[in-house]
């Protein structure tokens, strides 16, 4: 058997993930109507063959068991599902989502952004559609990086660079969350904070540009902390903010060759202590 090739463009679960980063850009665009979170709710939904197929990407993405032998038993009843689905229509919903997707936006941009667990999703799009074609190494290696997803417990996110202490004072900003209320959220965000994000999406696809930015911003602002500090009367409060300083030193050496969501967050965590201290 000859090697299964996968399809960016005829997986249900990137093409969703592709259209949340585009909501996201929309919004920061100040588009009251953003033409992606349209399709999302036309074509994802339990009426429709992707909206299913979405289901059990979305299980497969996100449960977790202890045991492999439960997670072994959960993927062979997601697959065994995924078989009652109606392919034919799947297939012509999947071509029209592709089709208004390129009459609305720059396709190459969009369907070039960089997706965390991308391994994993092309894993899902093996099984779910070359389950009998593909070859028994291929089927194999798949099938492991499913259920390796499904007994990892996802990392509580890295907080090396913010003292605890001084976390609690500083509002999370988490991409996930922007992504799921952004309506909310946008409106409390600075101009600071949306540039920063702007330029995460704009350079998805090239992270070594996007943390250059994140390199210079980073150092801009610990400028503007450090000015800060002998203003500050609170003893505990500028030992906080010294802390801080120092982690942000931290940040540009551990995630100088990546630019993952933590790196938006982290970001956005010191733009908010600032924001916070103008108000002291």
């Amino acid at each position: 058997m000859s090697n299964f090739k996968h399809s960016k463009l005829r997986n249900t679960g990137l093409l969703f993930e592709f259209l949340l980063r585009q909501v996201t850009v929309d919004v920061l665009n100040k588009q009251k109507n953003s033409k992606a979170l349209k399709i999302i709710k036309k074509r994802f939904n339990e009426h429709t063959e992707v909206g299913k197929e979405l289901a059990l990407y979305t299980a497969l993405m996100n449960k977790k068991f202890k045991s492999d032998k439960k997670a072994d038993y959960f993927l062979g009843e997601v697959l065994r599902q995924r078989q009652s689905l109606n392919n034919s229509q799947l297939k012509r919903e999947k071509y029209n989502i592709v089709k208004e997707i390129s009459t609305i936006y720059n396709s190459k941009n969009l369907f070039s952004s960089k997706v965390n667990n991308y391994v994993v999703y092309a894993s899902i799009y093996k099984l779910f559609e070359g389950i009998n074609t593909i070859s028994a190494d291929e089927k194999t290696e798949s099938y492991f990086n499913i259920v390796e997803q499904i007994t990892t417990e996802t990392k509580v996110e890295n907080k090396t660079f913010v003292p605890t202490e001084l976390d609690k004072d500083v509002r999370v900003l988490s991409y996930r969350v922007l992504l799921e209320k952004f309506n909310k959220k946008y409106t409390n965000l600075s101009r600071e904070q949306k540039n920063i994000l702007k330029e995460y999406i704009n350079n998805i696809s090239n992270t070594n540009n996007f943390y250059s930015i994140v390199e210079k911003k980073l150092n801009t602002l610990k400028g503007t902390l450090s000015k800060k500090i002998p203003k500050v009367k609170d003893k505990v409060l500028k030992i906080k903010l010294n802390e801080a300083i120092n982690c942000m030193n931290k940040f540009c050496v551990a995630d100088s060759n990546t630019a993952e969501d933590k790196s938006v967050i982290q970001l956005l965590r010191y733009y908010e202590l600032d924001k916070e201290l103008n108000k002291i």
